[in-house]
């Protein structure tokens, strides 16, 4: 290959990843990539790194960590509360998108200052749930579930939708790799592996129910907001797609349907057809070094 076309070619996919990332609201550069070991605060050469370079997974994964997220009925009263996210429904993916990019590619300093920039939120979100209990955003518990809900979802969405494949060992590995974050935003225990990742979610299953301001949010998220009508039609594979990775007991809390026929045949073909052809006009950056599990996790 000439010059010339690896120039021509690195144009059109440069040009169309910020056409692709301004449609979901991404009109910020992403932030430059930290990667000294030694100034990095995730690891450089991790499985993190993979995960959430890979876009329409991360799409995928955090309309799921949504609709997750909002079946703690204390979790979705701050949302409600203190959220503008239906008049600014891009926002909150934005602020999402780039505390992950500066706490996964980002150097110490980025990343404590984004880190800080959340806590400094938490503070101030506080109030009385619908059924009349008091909540904190502080409150480790809650932490807990918001974390697990997260990296649940991003990890079972790269697994499913990714470019690359991982093993029982690299899975366990983000886990793993997501503890110091987990712990720096104030969470006391959170899970090394997955095994213990599924086995946190689970205890929360009592907790659990789709409050009247969930139900509201749902349905919000579920619509989307996207204007044309192919990213509309995108929009609505993911958002399918990201309840077929949702636990069966979630997905009947959270009072929605998934044919399992129509999912396996048509669902998953297709987002993964969309998730290529996203890879081909901008492939995630760099690759990703071999690592082996922690001596804690579980395979």
């Amino acid at each position: 290959m000439t010059r010339w076309h690896r120039d021509f070619v690195r144009r059109v996919r440069r040009r169309t990843s910020l056409s692709i990332r301004h449609a979901v609201g991404l009109t910020r550069e992403p932030p430059p990539r930290c990667n000294d070991p030694n100034e990095a605060y995730g690891d450089v050469d991790g499985v993190a790194r993979r995960v959430h370079a890979d876009l329409p997974a991360m799409l995928i994964g955090g309309l799921g960590s949504l609709f997750f997220q909002m079946l703690h009925p204390y979790a979705m009263a701050g949302v409600a509360e203190y959220s503008r996210y239906q008049d600014d429904p891009l926002g909150r993916l934005r602020q999402t998108a780039n505390f992950i990019g500066a706490t996964t590619f980002g150097s110490k300093d980025a990343a404590k200052g984004a880190i800080e920039r959340v806590l400094n939120v938490h503070r101030r979100v506080h109030g009385v749930a619908d059924d009349g209990q008091p909540y904190d955003a502080n409150d480790p518990d809650l932490l807990l579930w918001v974390h697990c809900a997260e990296i649940y979802m991003f990890l079972n969405a790269y697994r499913r939708f990714g470019s690359r494949r991982l093993s029982e060992g690299q899975a366990d590995h983000y886990v793993a790799e997501m503890v110091p974050l987990a712990r720096d935003l104030g969470v006391d225990r959170p899970p090394r592996s997955v095994a213990e990742l599924e086995a946190a979610l689970l205890e929360f299953r009592g907790e659990l129910r789709l409050s009247p301001d969930g139900v509201v949010a749902r349905d919000f998220i579920a619509h989307g907001v996207m204007r044309s009508h192919l990213q509309r039609l995108i929009y609505r594979l993911f958002v399918r797609s990201a309840w077929s990775l949702l636990p069966s007991w979630a997905r009947g809390i959270l009072g929605v349907r998934t044919n399992v026929a129509a999912d396996r045949l048509v669902i998953r073909p297709t987002t993964r057809l969309v998730s290529v052809a996203f890879h081909l006009a901008a492939p995630p950056p760099g690759q990703m070094a071999s690592v082996s599990p922690p001596s804690t996790a579980t395979t």
